[in-house]
């Protein structure tokens, strides 16, 4: 069988499935696992090069909704009569369904089972600690510094933020994702400042940014310096990484609860 990803989250999926010899070619930003890079590359998610995908002849294609604007490559995918499947995961839950979707597609059902199953567990096991933390931290998450971007409710991070015994600073707002102002956020004064901005390097991405900011020097999580600049890959992406991202995020905020061994 030969299958084709166009955006991240799916090529994670896959190769958590260890479906990544199936693979015949990607979106640009896939990066994980590494070996994908060597694959026929599709252009970036939001303009494949339809006909470099068709000329791979795939037996299946995978997209995904969780991409605003991912929607005119579904289009093209139907025009097209290429078989795809499209996800959109906003959940833990989500994902771990698309494990499933994948594998039954793919397949391999009941090896998808039972990684689904080691996924949720991981989860469950992550959020009984977080239930722990008697008064969890506000965490501020910027995906976009400007215009500001910050997950809502209806987003992976909030449940993220619970898991590592902390709260999503936008969970009151009903959105996967939120356009917020700076003044916004002064307002609300988060404890920690999580700064993982899409597609664009760690590396590149500096603390200072925050701090000159009007006014943003007498936020709580300036003055403590707890500002974290986190992998845009561990936490921007619907996919199991976001289980690494969580454990890592963790150990940050609780070494003491969340140590090698409760995980």
């Amino acid at each position: 069988m030969k299958i084709v990803s166009i955006c991240p989250s799916n090529t994670e999926i896959i190769d958590y499935l260890g479906l990544t010899p199936l693979l015949a070619g990607v979106d640009d930003y896939s990066d994980y696992p590494g070996e994908v890079k060597s694959l026929p590359q599709l252009g970036p998610d939001l303009s494949i090069n339809m006909d470099k995908l068709e000329s791979l002849k795939p037996d299946l294609v995978f997209s995904s909704l969780s991409v605003p604007g991912m929607e005119k490559n579904i289009e093209e995918l139907e025009r097209r009569n290429i078989p795809h499947i499209t996800l959109n995961p906003q959940s833990f839950t989500d994902i771990a369904d698309d494990l499933l979707t994948v594998g039954k597609a793919c397949g391999i059902e009941e090896h998808a089972l039972k990684r689904r199953q080691e996924f949720m567990d991981t989860v469950e096991r992550l959020k009984t600690i977080g239930d722990k933390v008697s008064n969890p931290p506000s965490l501020y998450w910027e995906w976009w510094p400007k215009p500001v971007f910050t997950p809502g409710r209806v987003n992976w991070l909030t449940e993220l933020s619970t898991m590592v015994g902390a709260r999503n600073l936008f969970e009151d707002v009903d959105l996967a994702s939120v356009q917020t102002e700076w003044e916004d956020v002064l307002k609300r004064n988060p404890d920690y400042i999580c700064l993982a901005w899409v597609g664009v390097r760690q590396s590149r991405v500096k603390p200072e940014i925050v701090k000159n900011r009007p006014g943003w020097n007498t936020l709580d999580a300036v003055q403590e310096d707890r500002i974290f600049v986190l992998e845009e890959a561990l936490y921007c992406r619907p996919s199991p990484l976001l289980l690494k991202g969580a454990v890592k995020l963790a150990r940050l905020l609780h070494p003491d609860l969340y140590n090698d061994s409760a995980i």
